[in-house]
């Protein structure tokens, strides 16, 4: 069920993880009232409504994936959204109810079809959904000049994507590599190829993603695929085969959307496929690198998430706004250094120097040429492939 807001049982939950100060991750882990969180509905996925702003200036209601804003542990805010209410007076409602695409959209497919309410005024799926919500005429189109910054700002490596090629219904917020993971401490020897997965002792400790794109285009370019150019029926029924086997046999433990990340800090998976941020904040909580990302030899996938604005969003005007805002280069170094995402403002290297100078020279947020040159963009599949793709995973996956 789509929730506006959470339930006092819910509400009163919330605030005792945060007069406790708790730490998000290890909510997210799985402690005793993390669970109590998850029993009670979607609100291990939901920030709740955020922070300072008196409504004045409007209420909007934003979806996204976890770990994608600079969060504060200690006042159980995001700095960067409270300082947009406060200084804008408008209230948003902030929801982390993304944790992969497809789970995502079926819970508010009806919704979007009907051009009914979703409860949600802006989401940021990867563009690879977001290419379906467009073709099936899903979603409203946004006003550039509403939003100078954006023209201002965007990078060349997101402006124009084959199926929106001036970003009028799409604005990317991050973007990212799918590559590999290990565990420094559990598995030094580390991985450098998919196939170093498939070592004998690393079975039963290995996961996969449940984004097909993401898991299949690894594979198939260490298969020597050109995943940007026209492959086709028989180059993804060879990677399809590899993860078949693999999940078959027991070796992968788990197939997951950003919960993969659980796995990795109970120790339960020791290497696998990971997005790139993720592995930053892991690293930051615990203070040390005990996991370490690893682009692949043979290549790494990009990804973009992209704003979006359903049909029947109630807050234009305001998602122009707070889309404009996180355009700003400040801001967008603040939410690059918390995320560690590639950050689509070109101004933000110049103010993450200033911010923080040694993340102004990690690649995995502002990628150098050498790291460039390893990063392939996965072609857009058509909706026909798309669908069917997606059952041939599915049924791979036991579902």
């Amino acid at each position: 069920m789509l929730r506006q807001s959470p339930d006092p049982v819910v509400r009163d939950l919330v605030n005792r993880v945060r007069t406790a100060q708790m730490n998000r991750r290890q909510l997210l882990r799985g402690t005793s009232l993390g669970a109590a969180l998850l029993g009670v509905g979607s609100l291990a996925a939901c920030a709740g409504p955020s922070g300072p702003g008196d409504g004045s200036g409007g209420t909007l209601r934003w979806a996204n994936w976890t770990y994608y804003l600079d969060y504060d542990d200690e006042t159980g805010g995001w700095p960067s959204l409270d300082a947009f209410m406060e200084q804008s007076d408008i209230r948003v409602e902030y929801f982390e109810d993304i944790d992969d695409n497809k789970t995502f959209i079926a819970k508010i497919k009806d919704q979007l079809k009907l051009e009914q309410d979703t409860g949600y005024d802006v989401i940021v799926p990867s563009d690879t959904t977001l290419v379906r919500l467009l073709e099936q005429d899903q979603l409203t189109e946004f006003d550039r000049s509403l939003i100078p910054n954006v023209d201002a700002q965007m990078i060349d490596m997101v402006q124009h994507a084959s199926f929106d090629p001036e970003r009028s219904w799409s604005i990317p917020y991050q973007a990212g590599m799918t590559g590999l993971v290990y565990n420094t401490q559990l598995y030094p020897k580390g991985v450098r190829e998919v196939s170093d997965l498939w070592a004998p002792e690393l079975k039963g400790k290995v996961n996969l993603l449940t984004e097909q794109d993401d898991t299949l285009a690894l594979i198939m370019l260490e298969q020597g695929v050109d995943i940007e150019a026209d492959w086709g029926d028989d180059e993804f029924d060879a990677a399809l085969e590899v993860a078949a086997k693999h999940i078959s046999s027991g070796q992968v433990a788990t197939v997951k959307g950003n919960s993969y990340t659980q796995d990795l800090e109970q120790e339960t998976v020791w290497a696998g496929m990971a997005w790139s941020g993720d592995i930053a904040i892991l690293n930051e909580d615990a203070g040390e690198e005990i996991w370490k990302f690893v682009v692949p030899d043979s290549g790494a996938s990009v990804f973009v998430d992209s704003f979006c604005m359903p049909k029947a969003t109630e807050a234009f005007d305001q998602v122009h706004e707070l889309i404009d805002y996180y355009y700003e280069p400040e801001v967008a170094a603040r939410v690059a250094e918390y995320v560690q995402y590639v950050t689509p403002v070109a101004g933000a290297r110049e103010a993450m120097e200033q911010l923080n100078p040694e993340l102004a020279e990690n690649p995995l947020v502002f990628p150098d040429e050498e790291m460039s040159k390893r990063i392939f963009d996965m072609r857009s599949l058509t909706a026909e492939e798309d669908n069917r793709y997606s059952q041939a995973y599915q049924r791979i996956l036991g579902n």
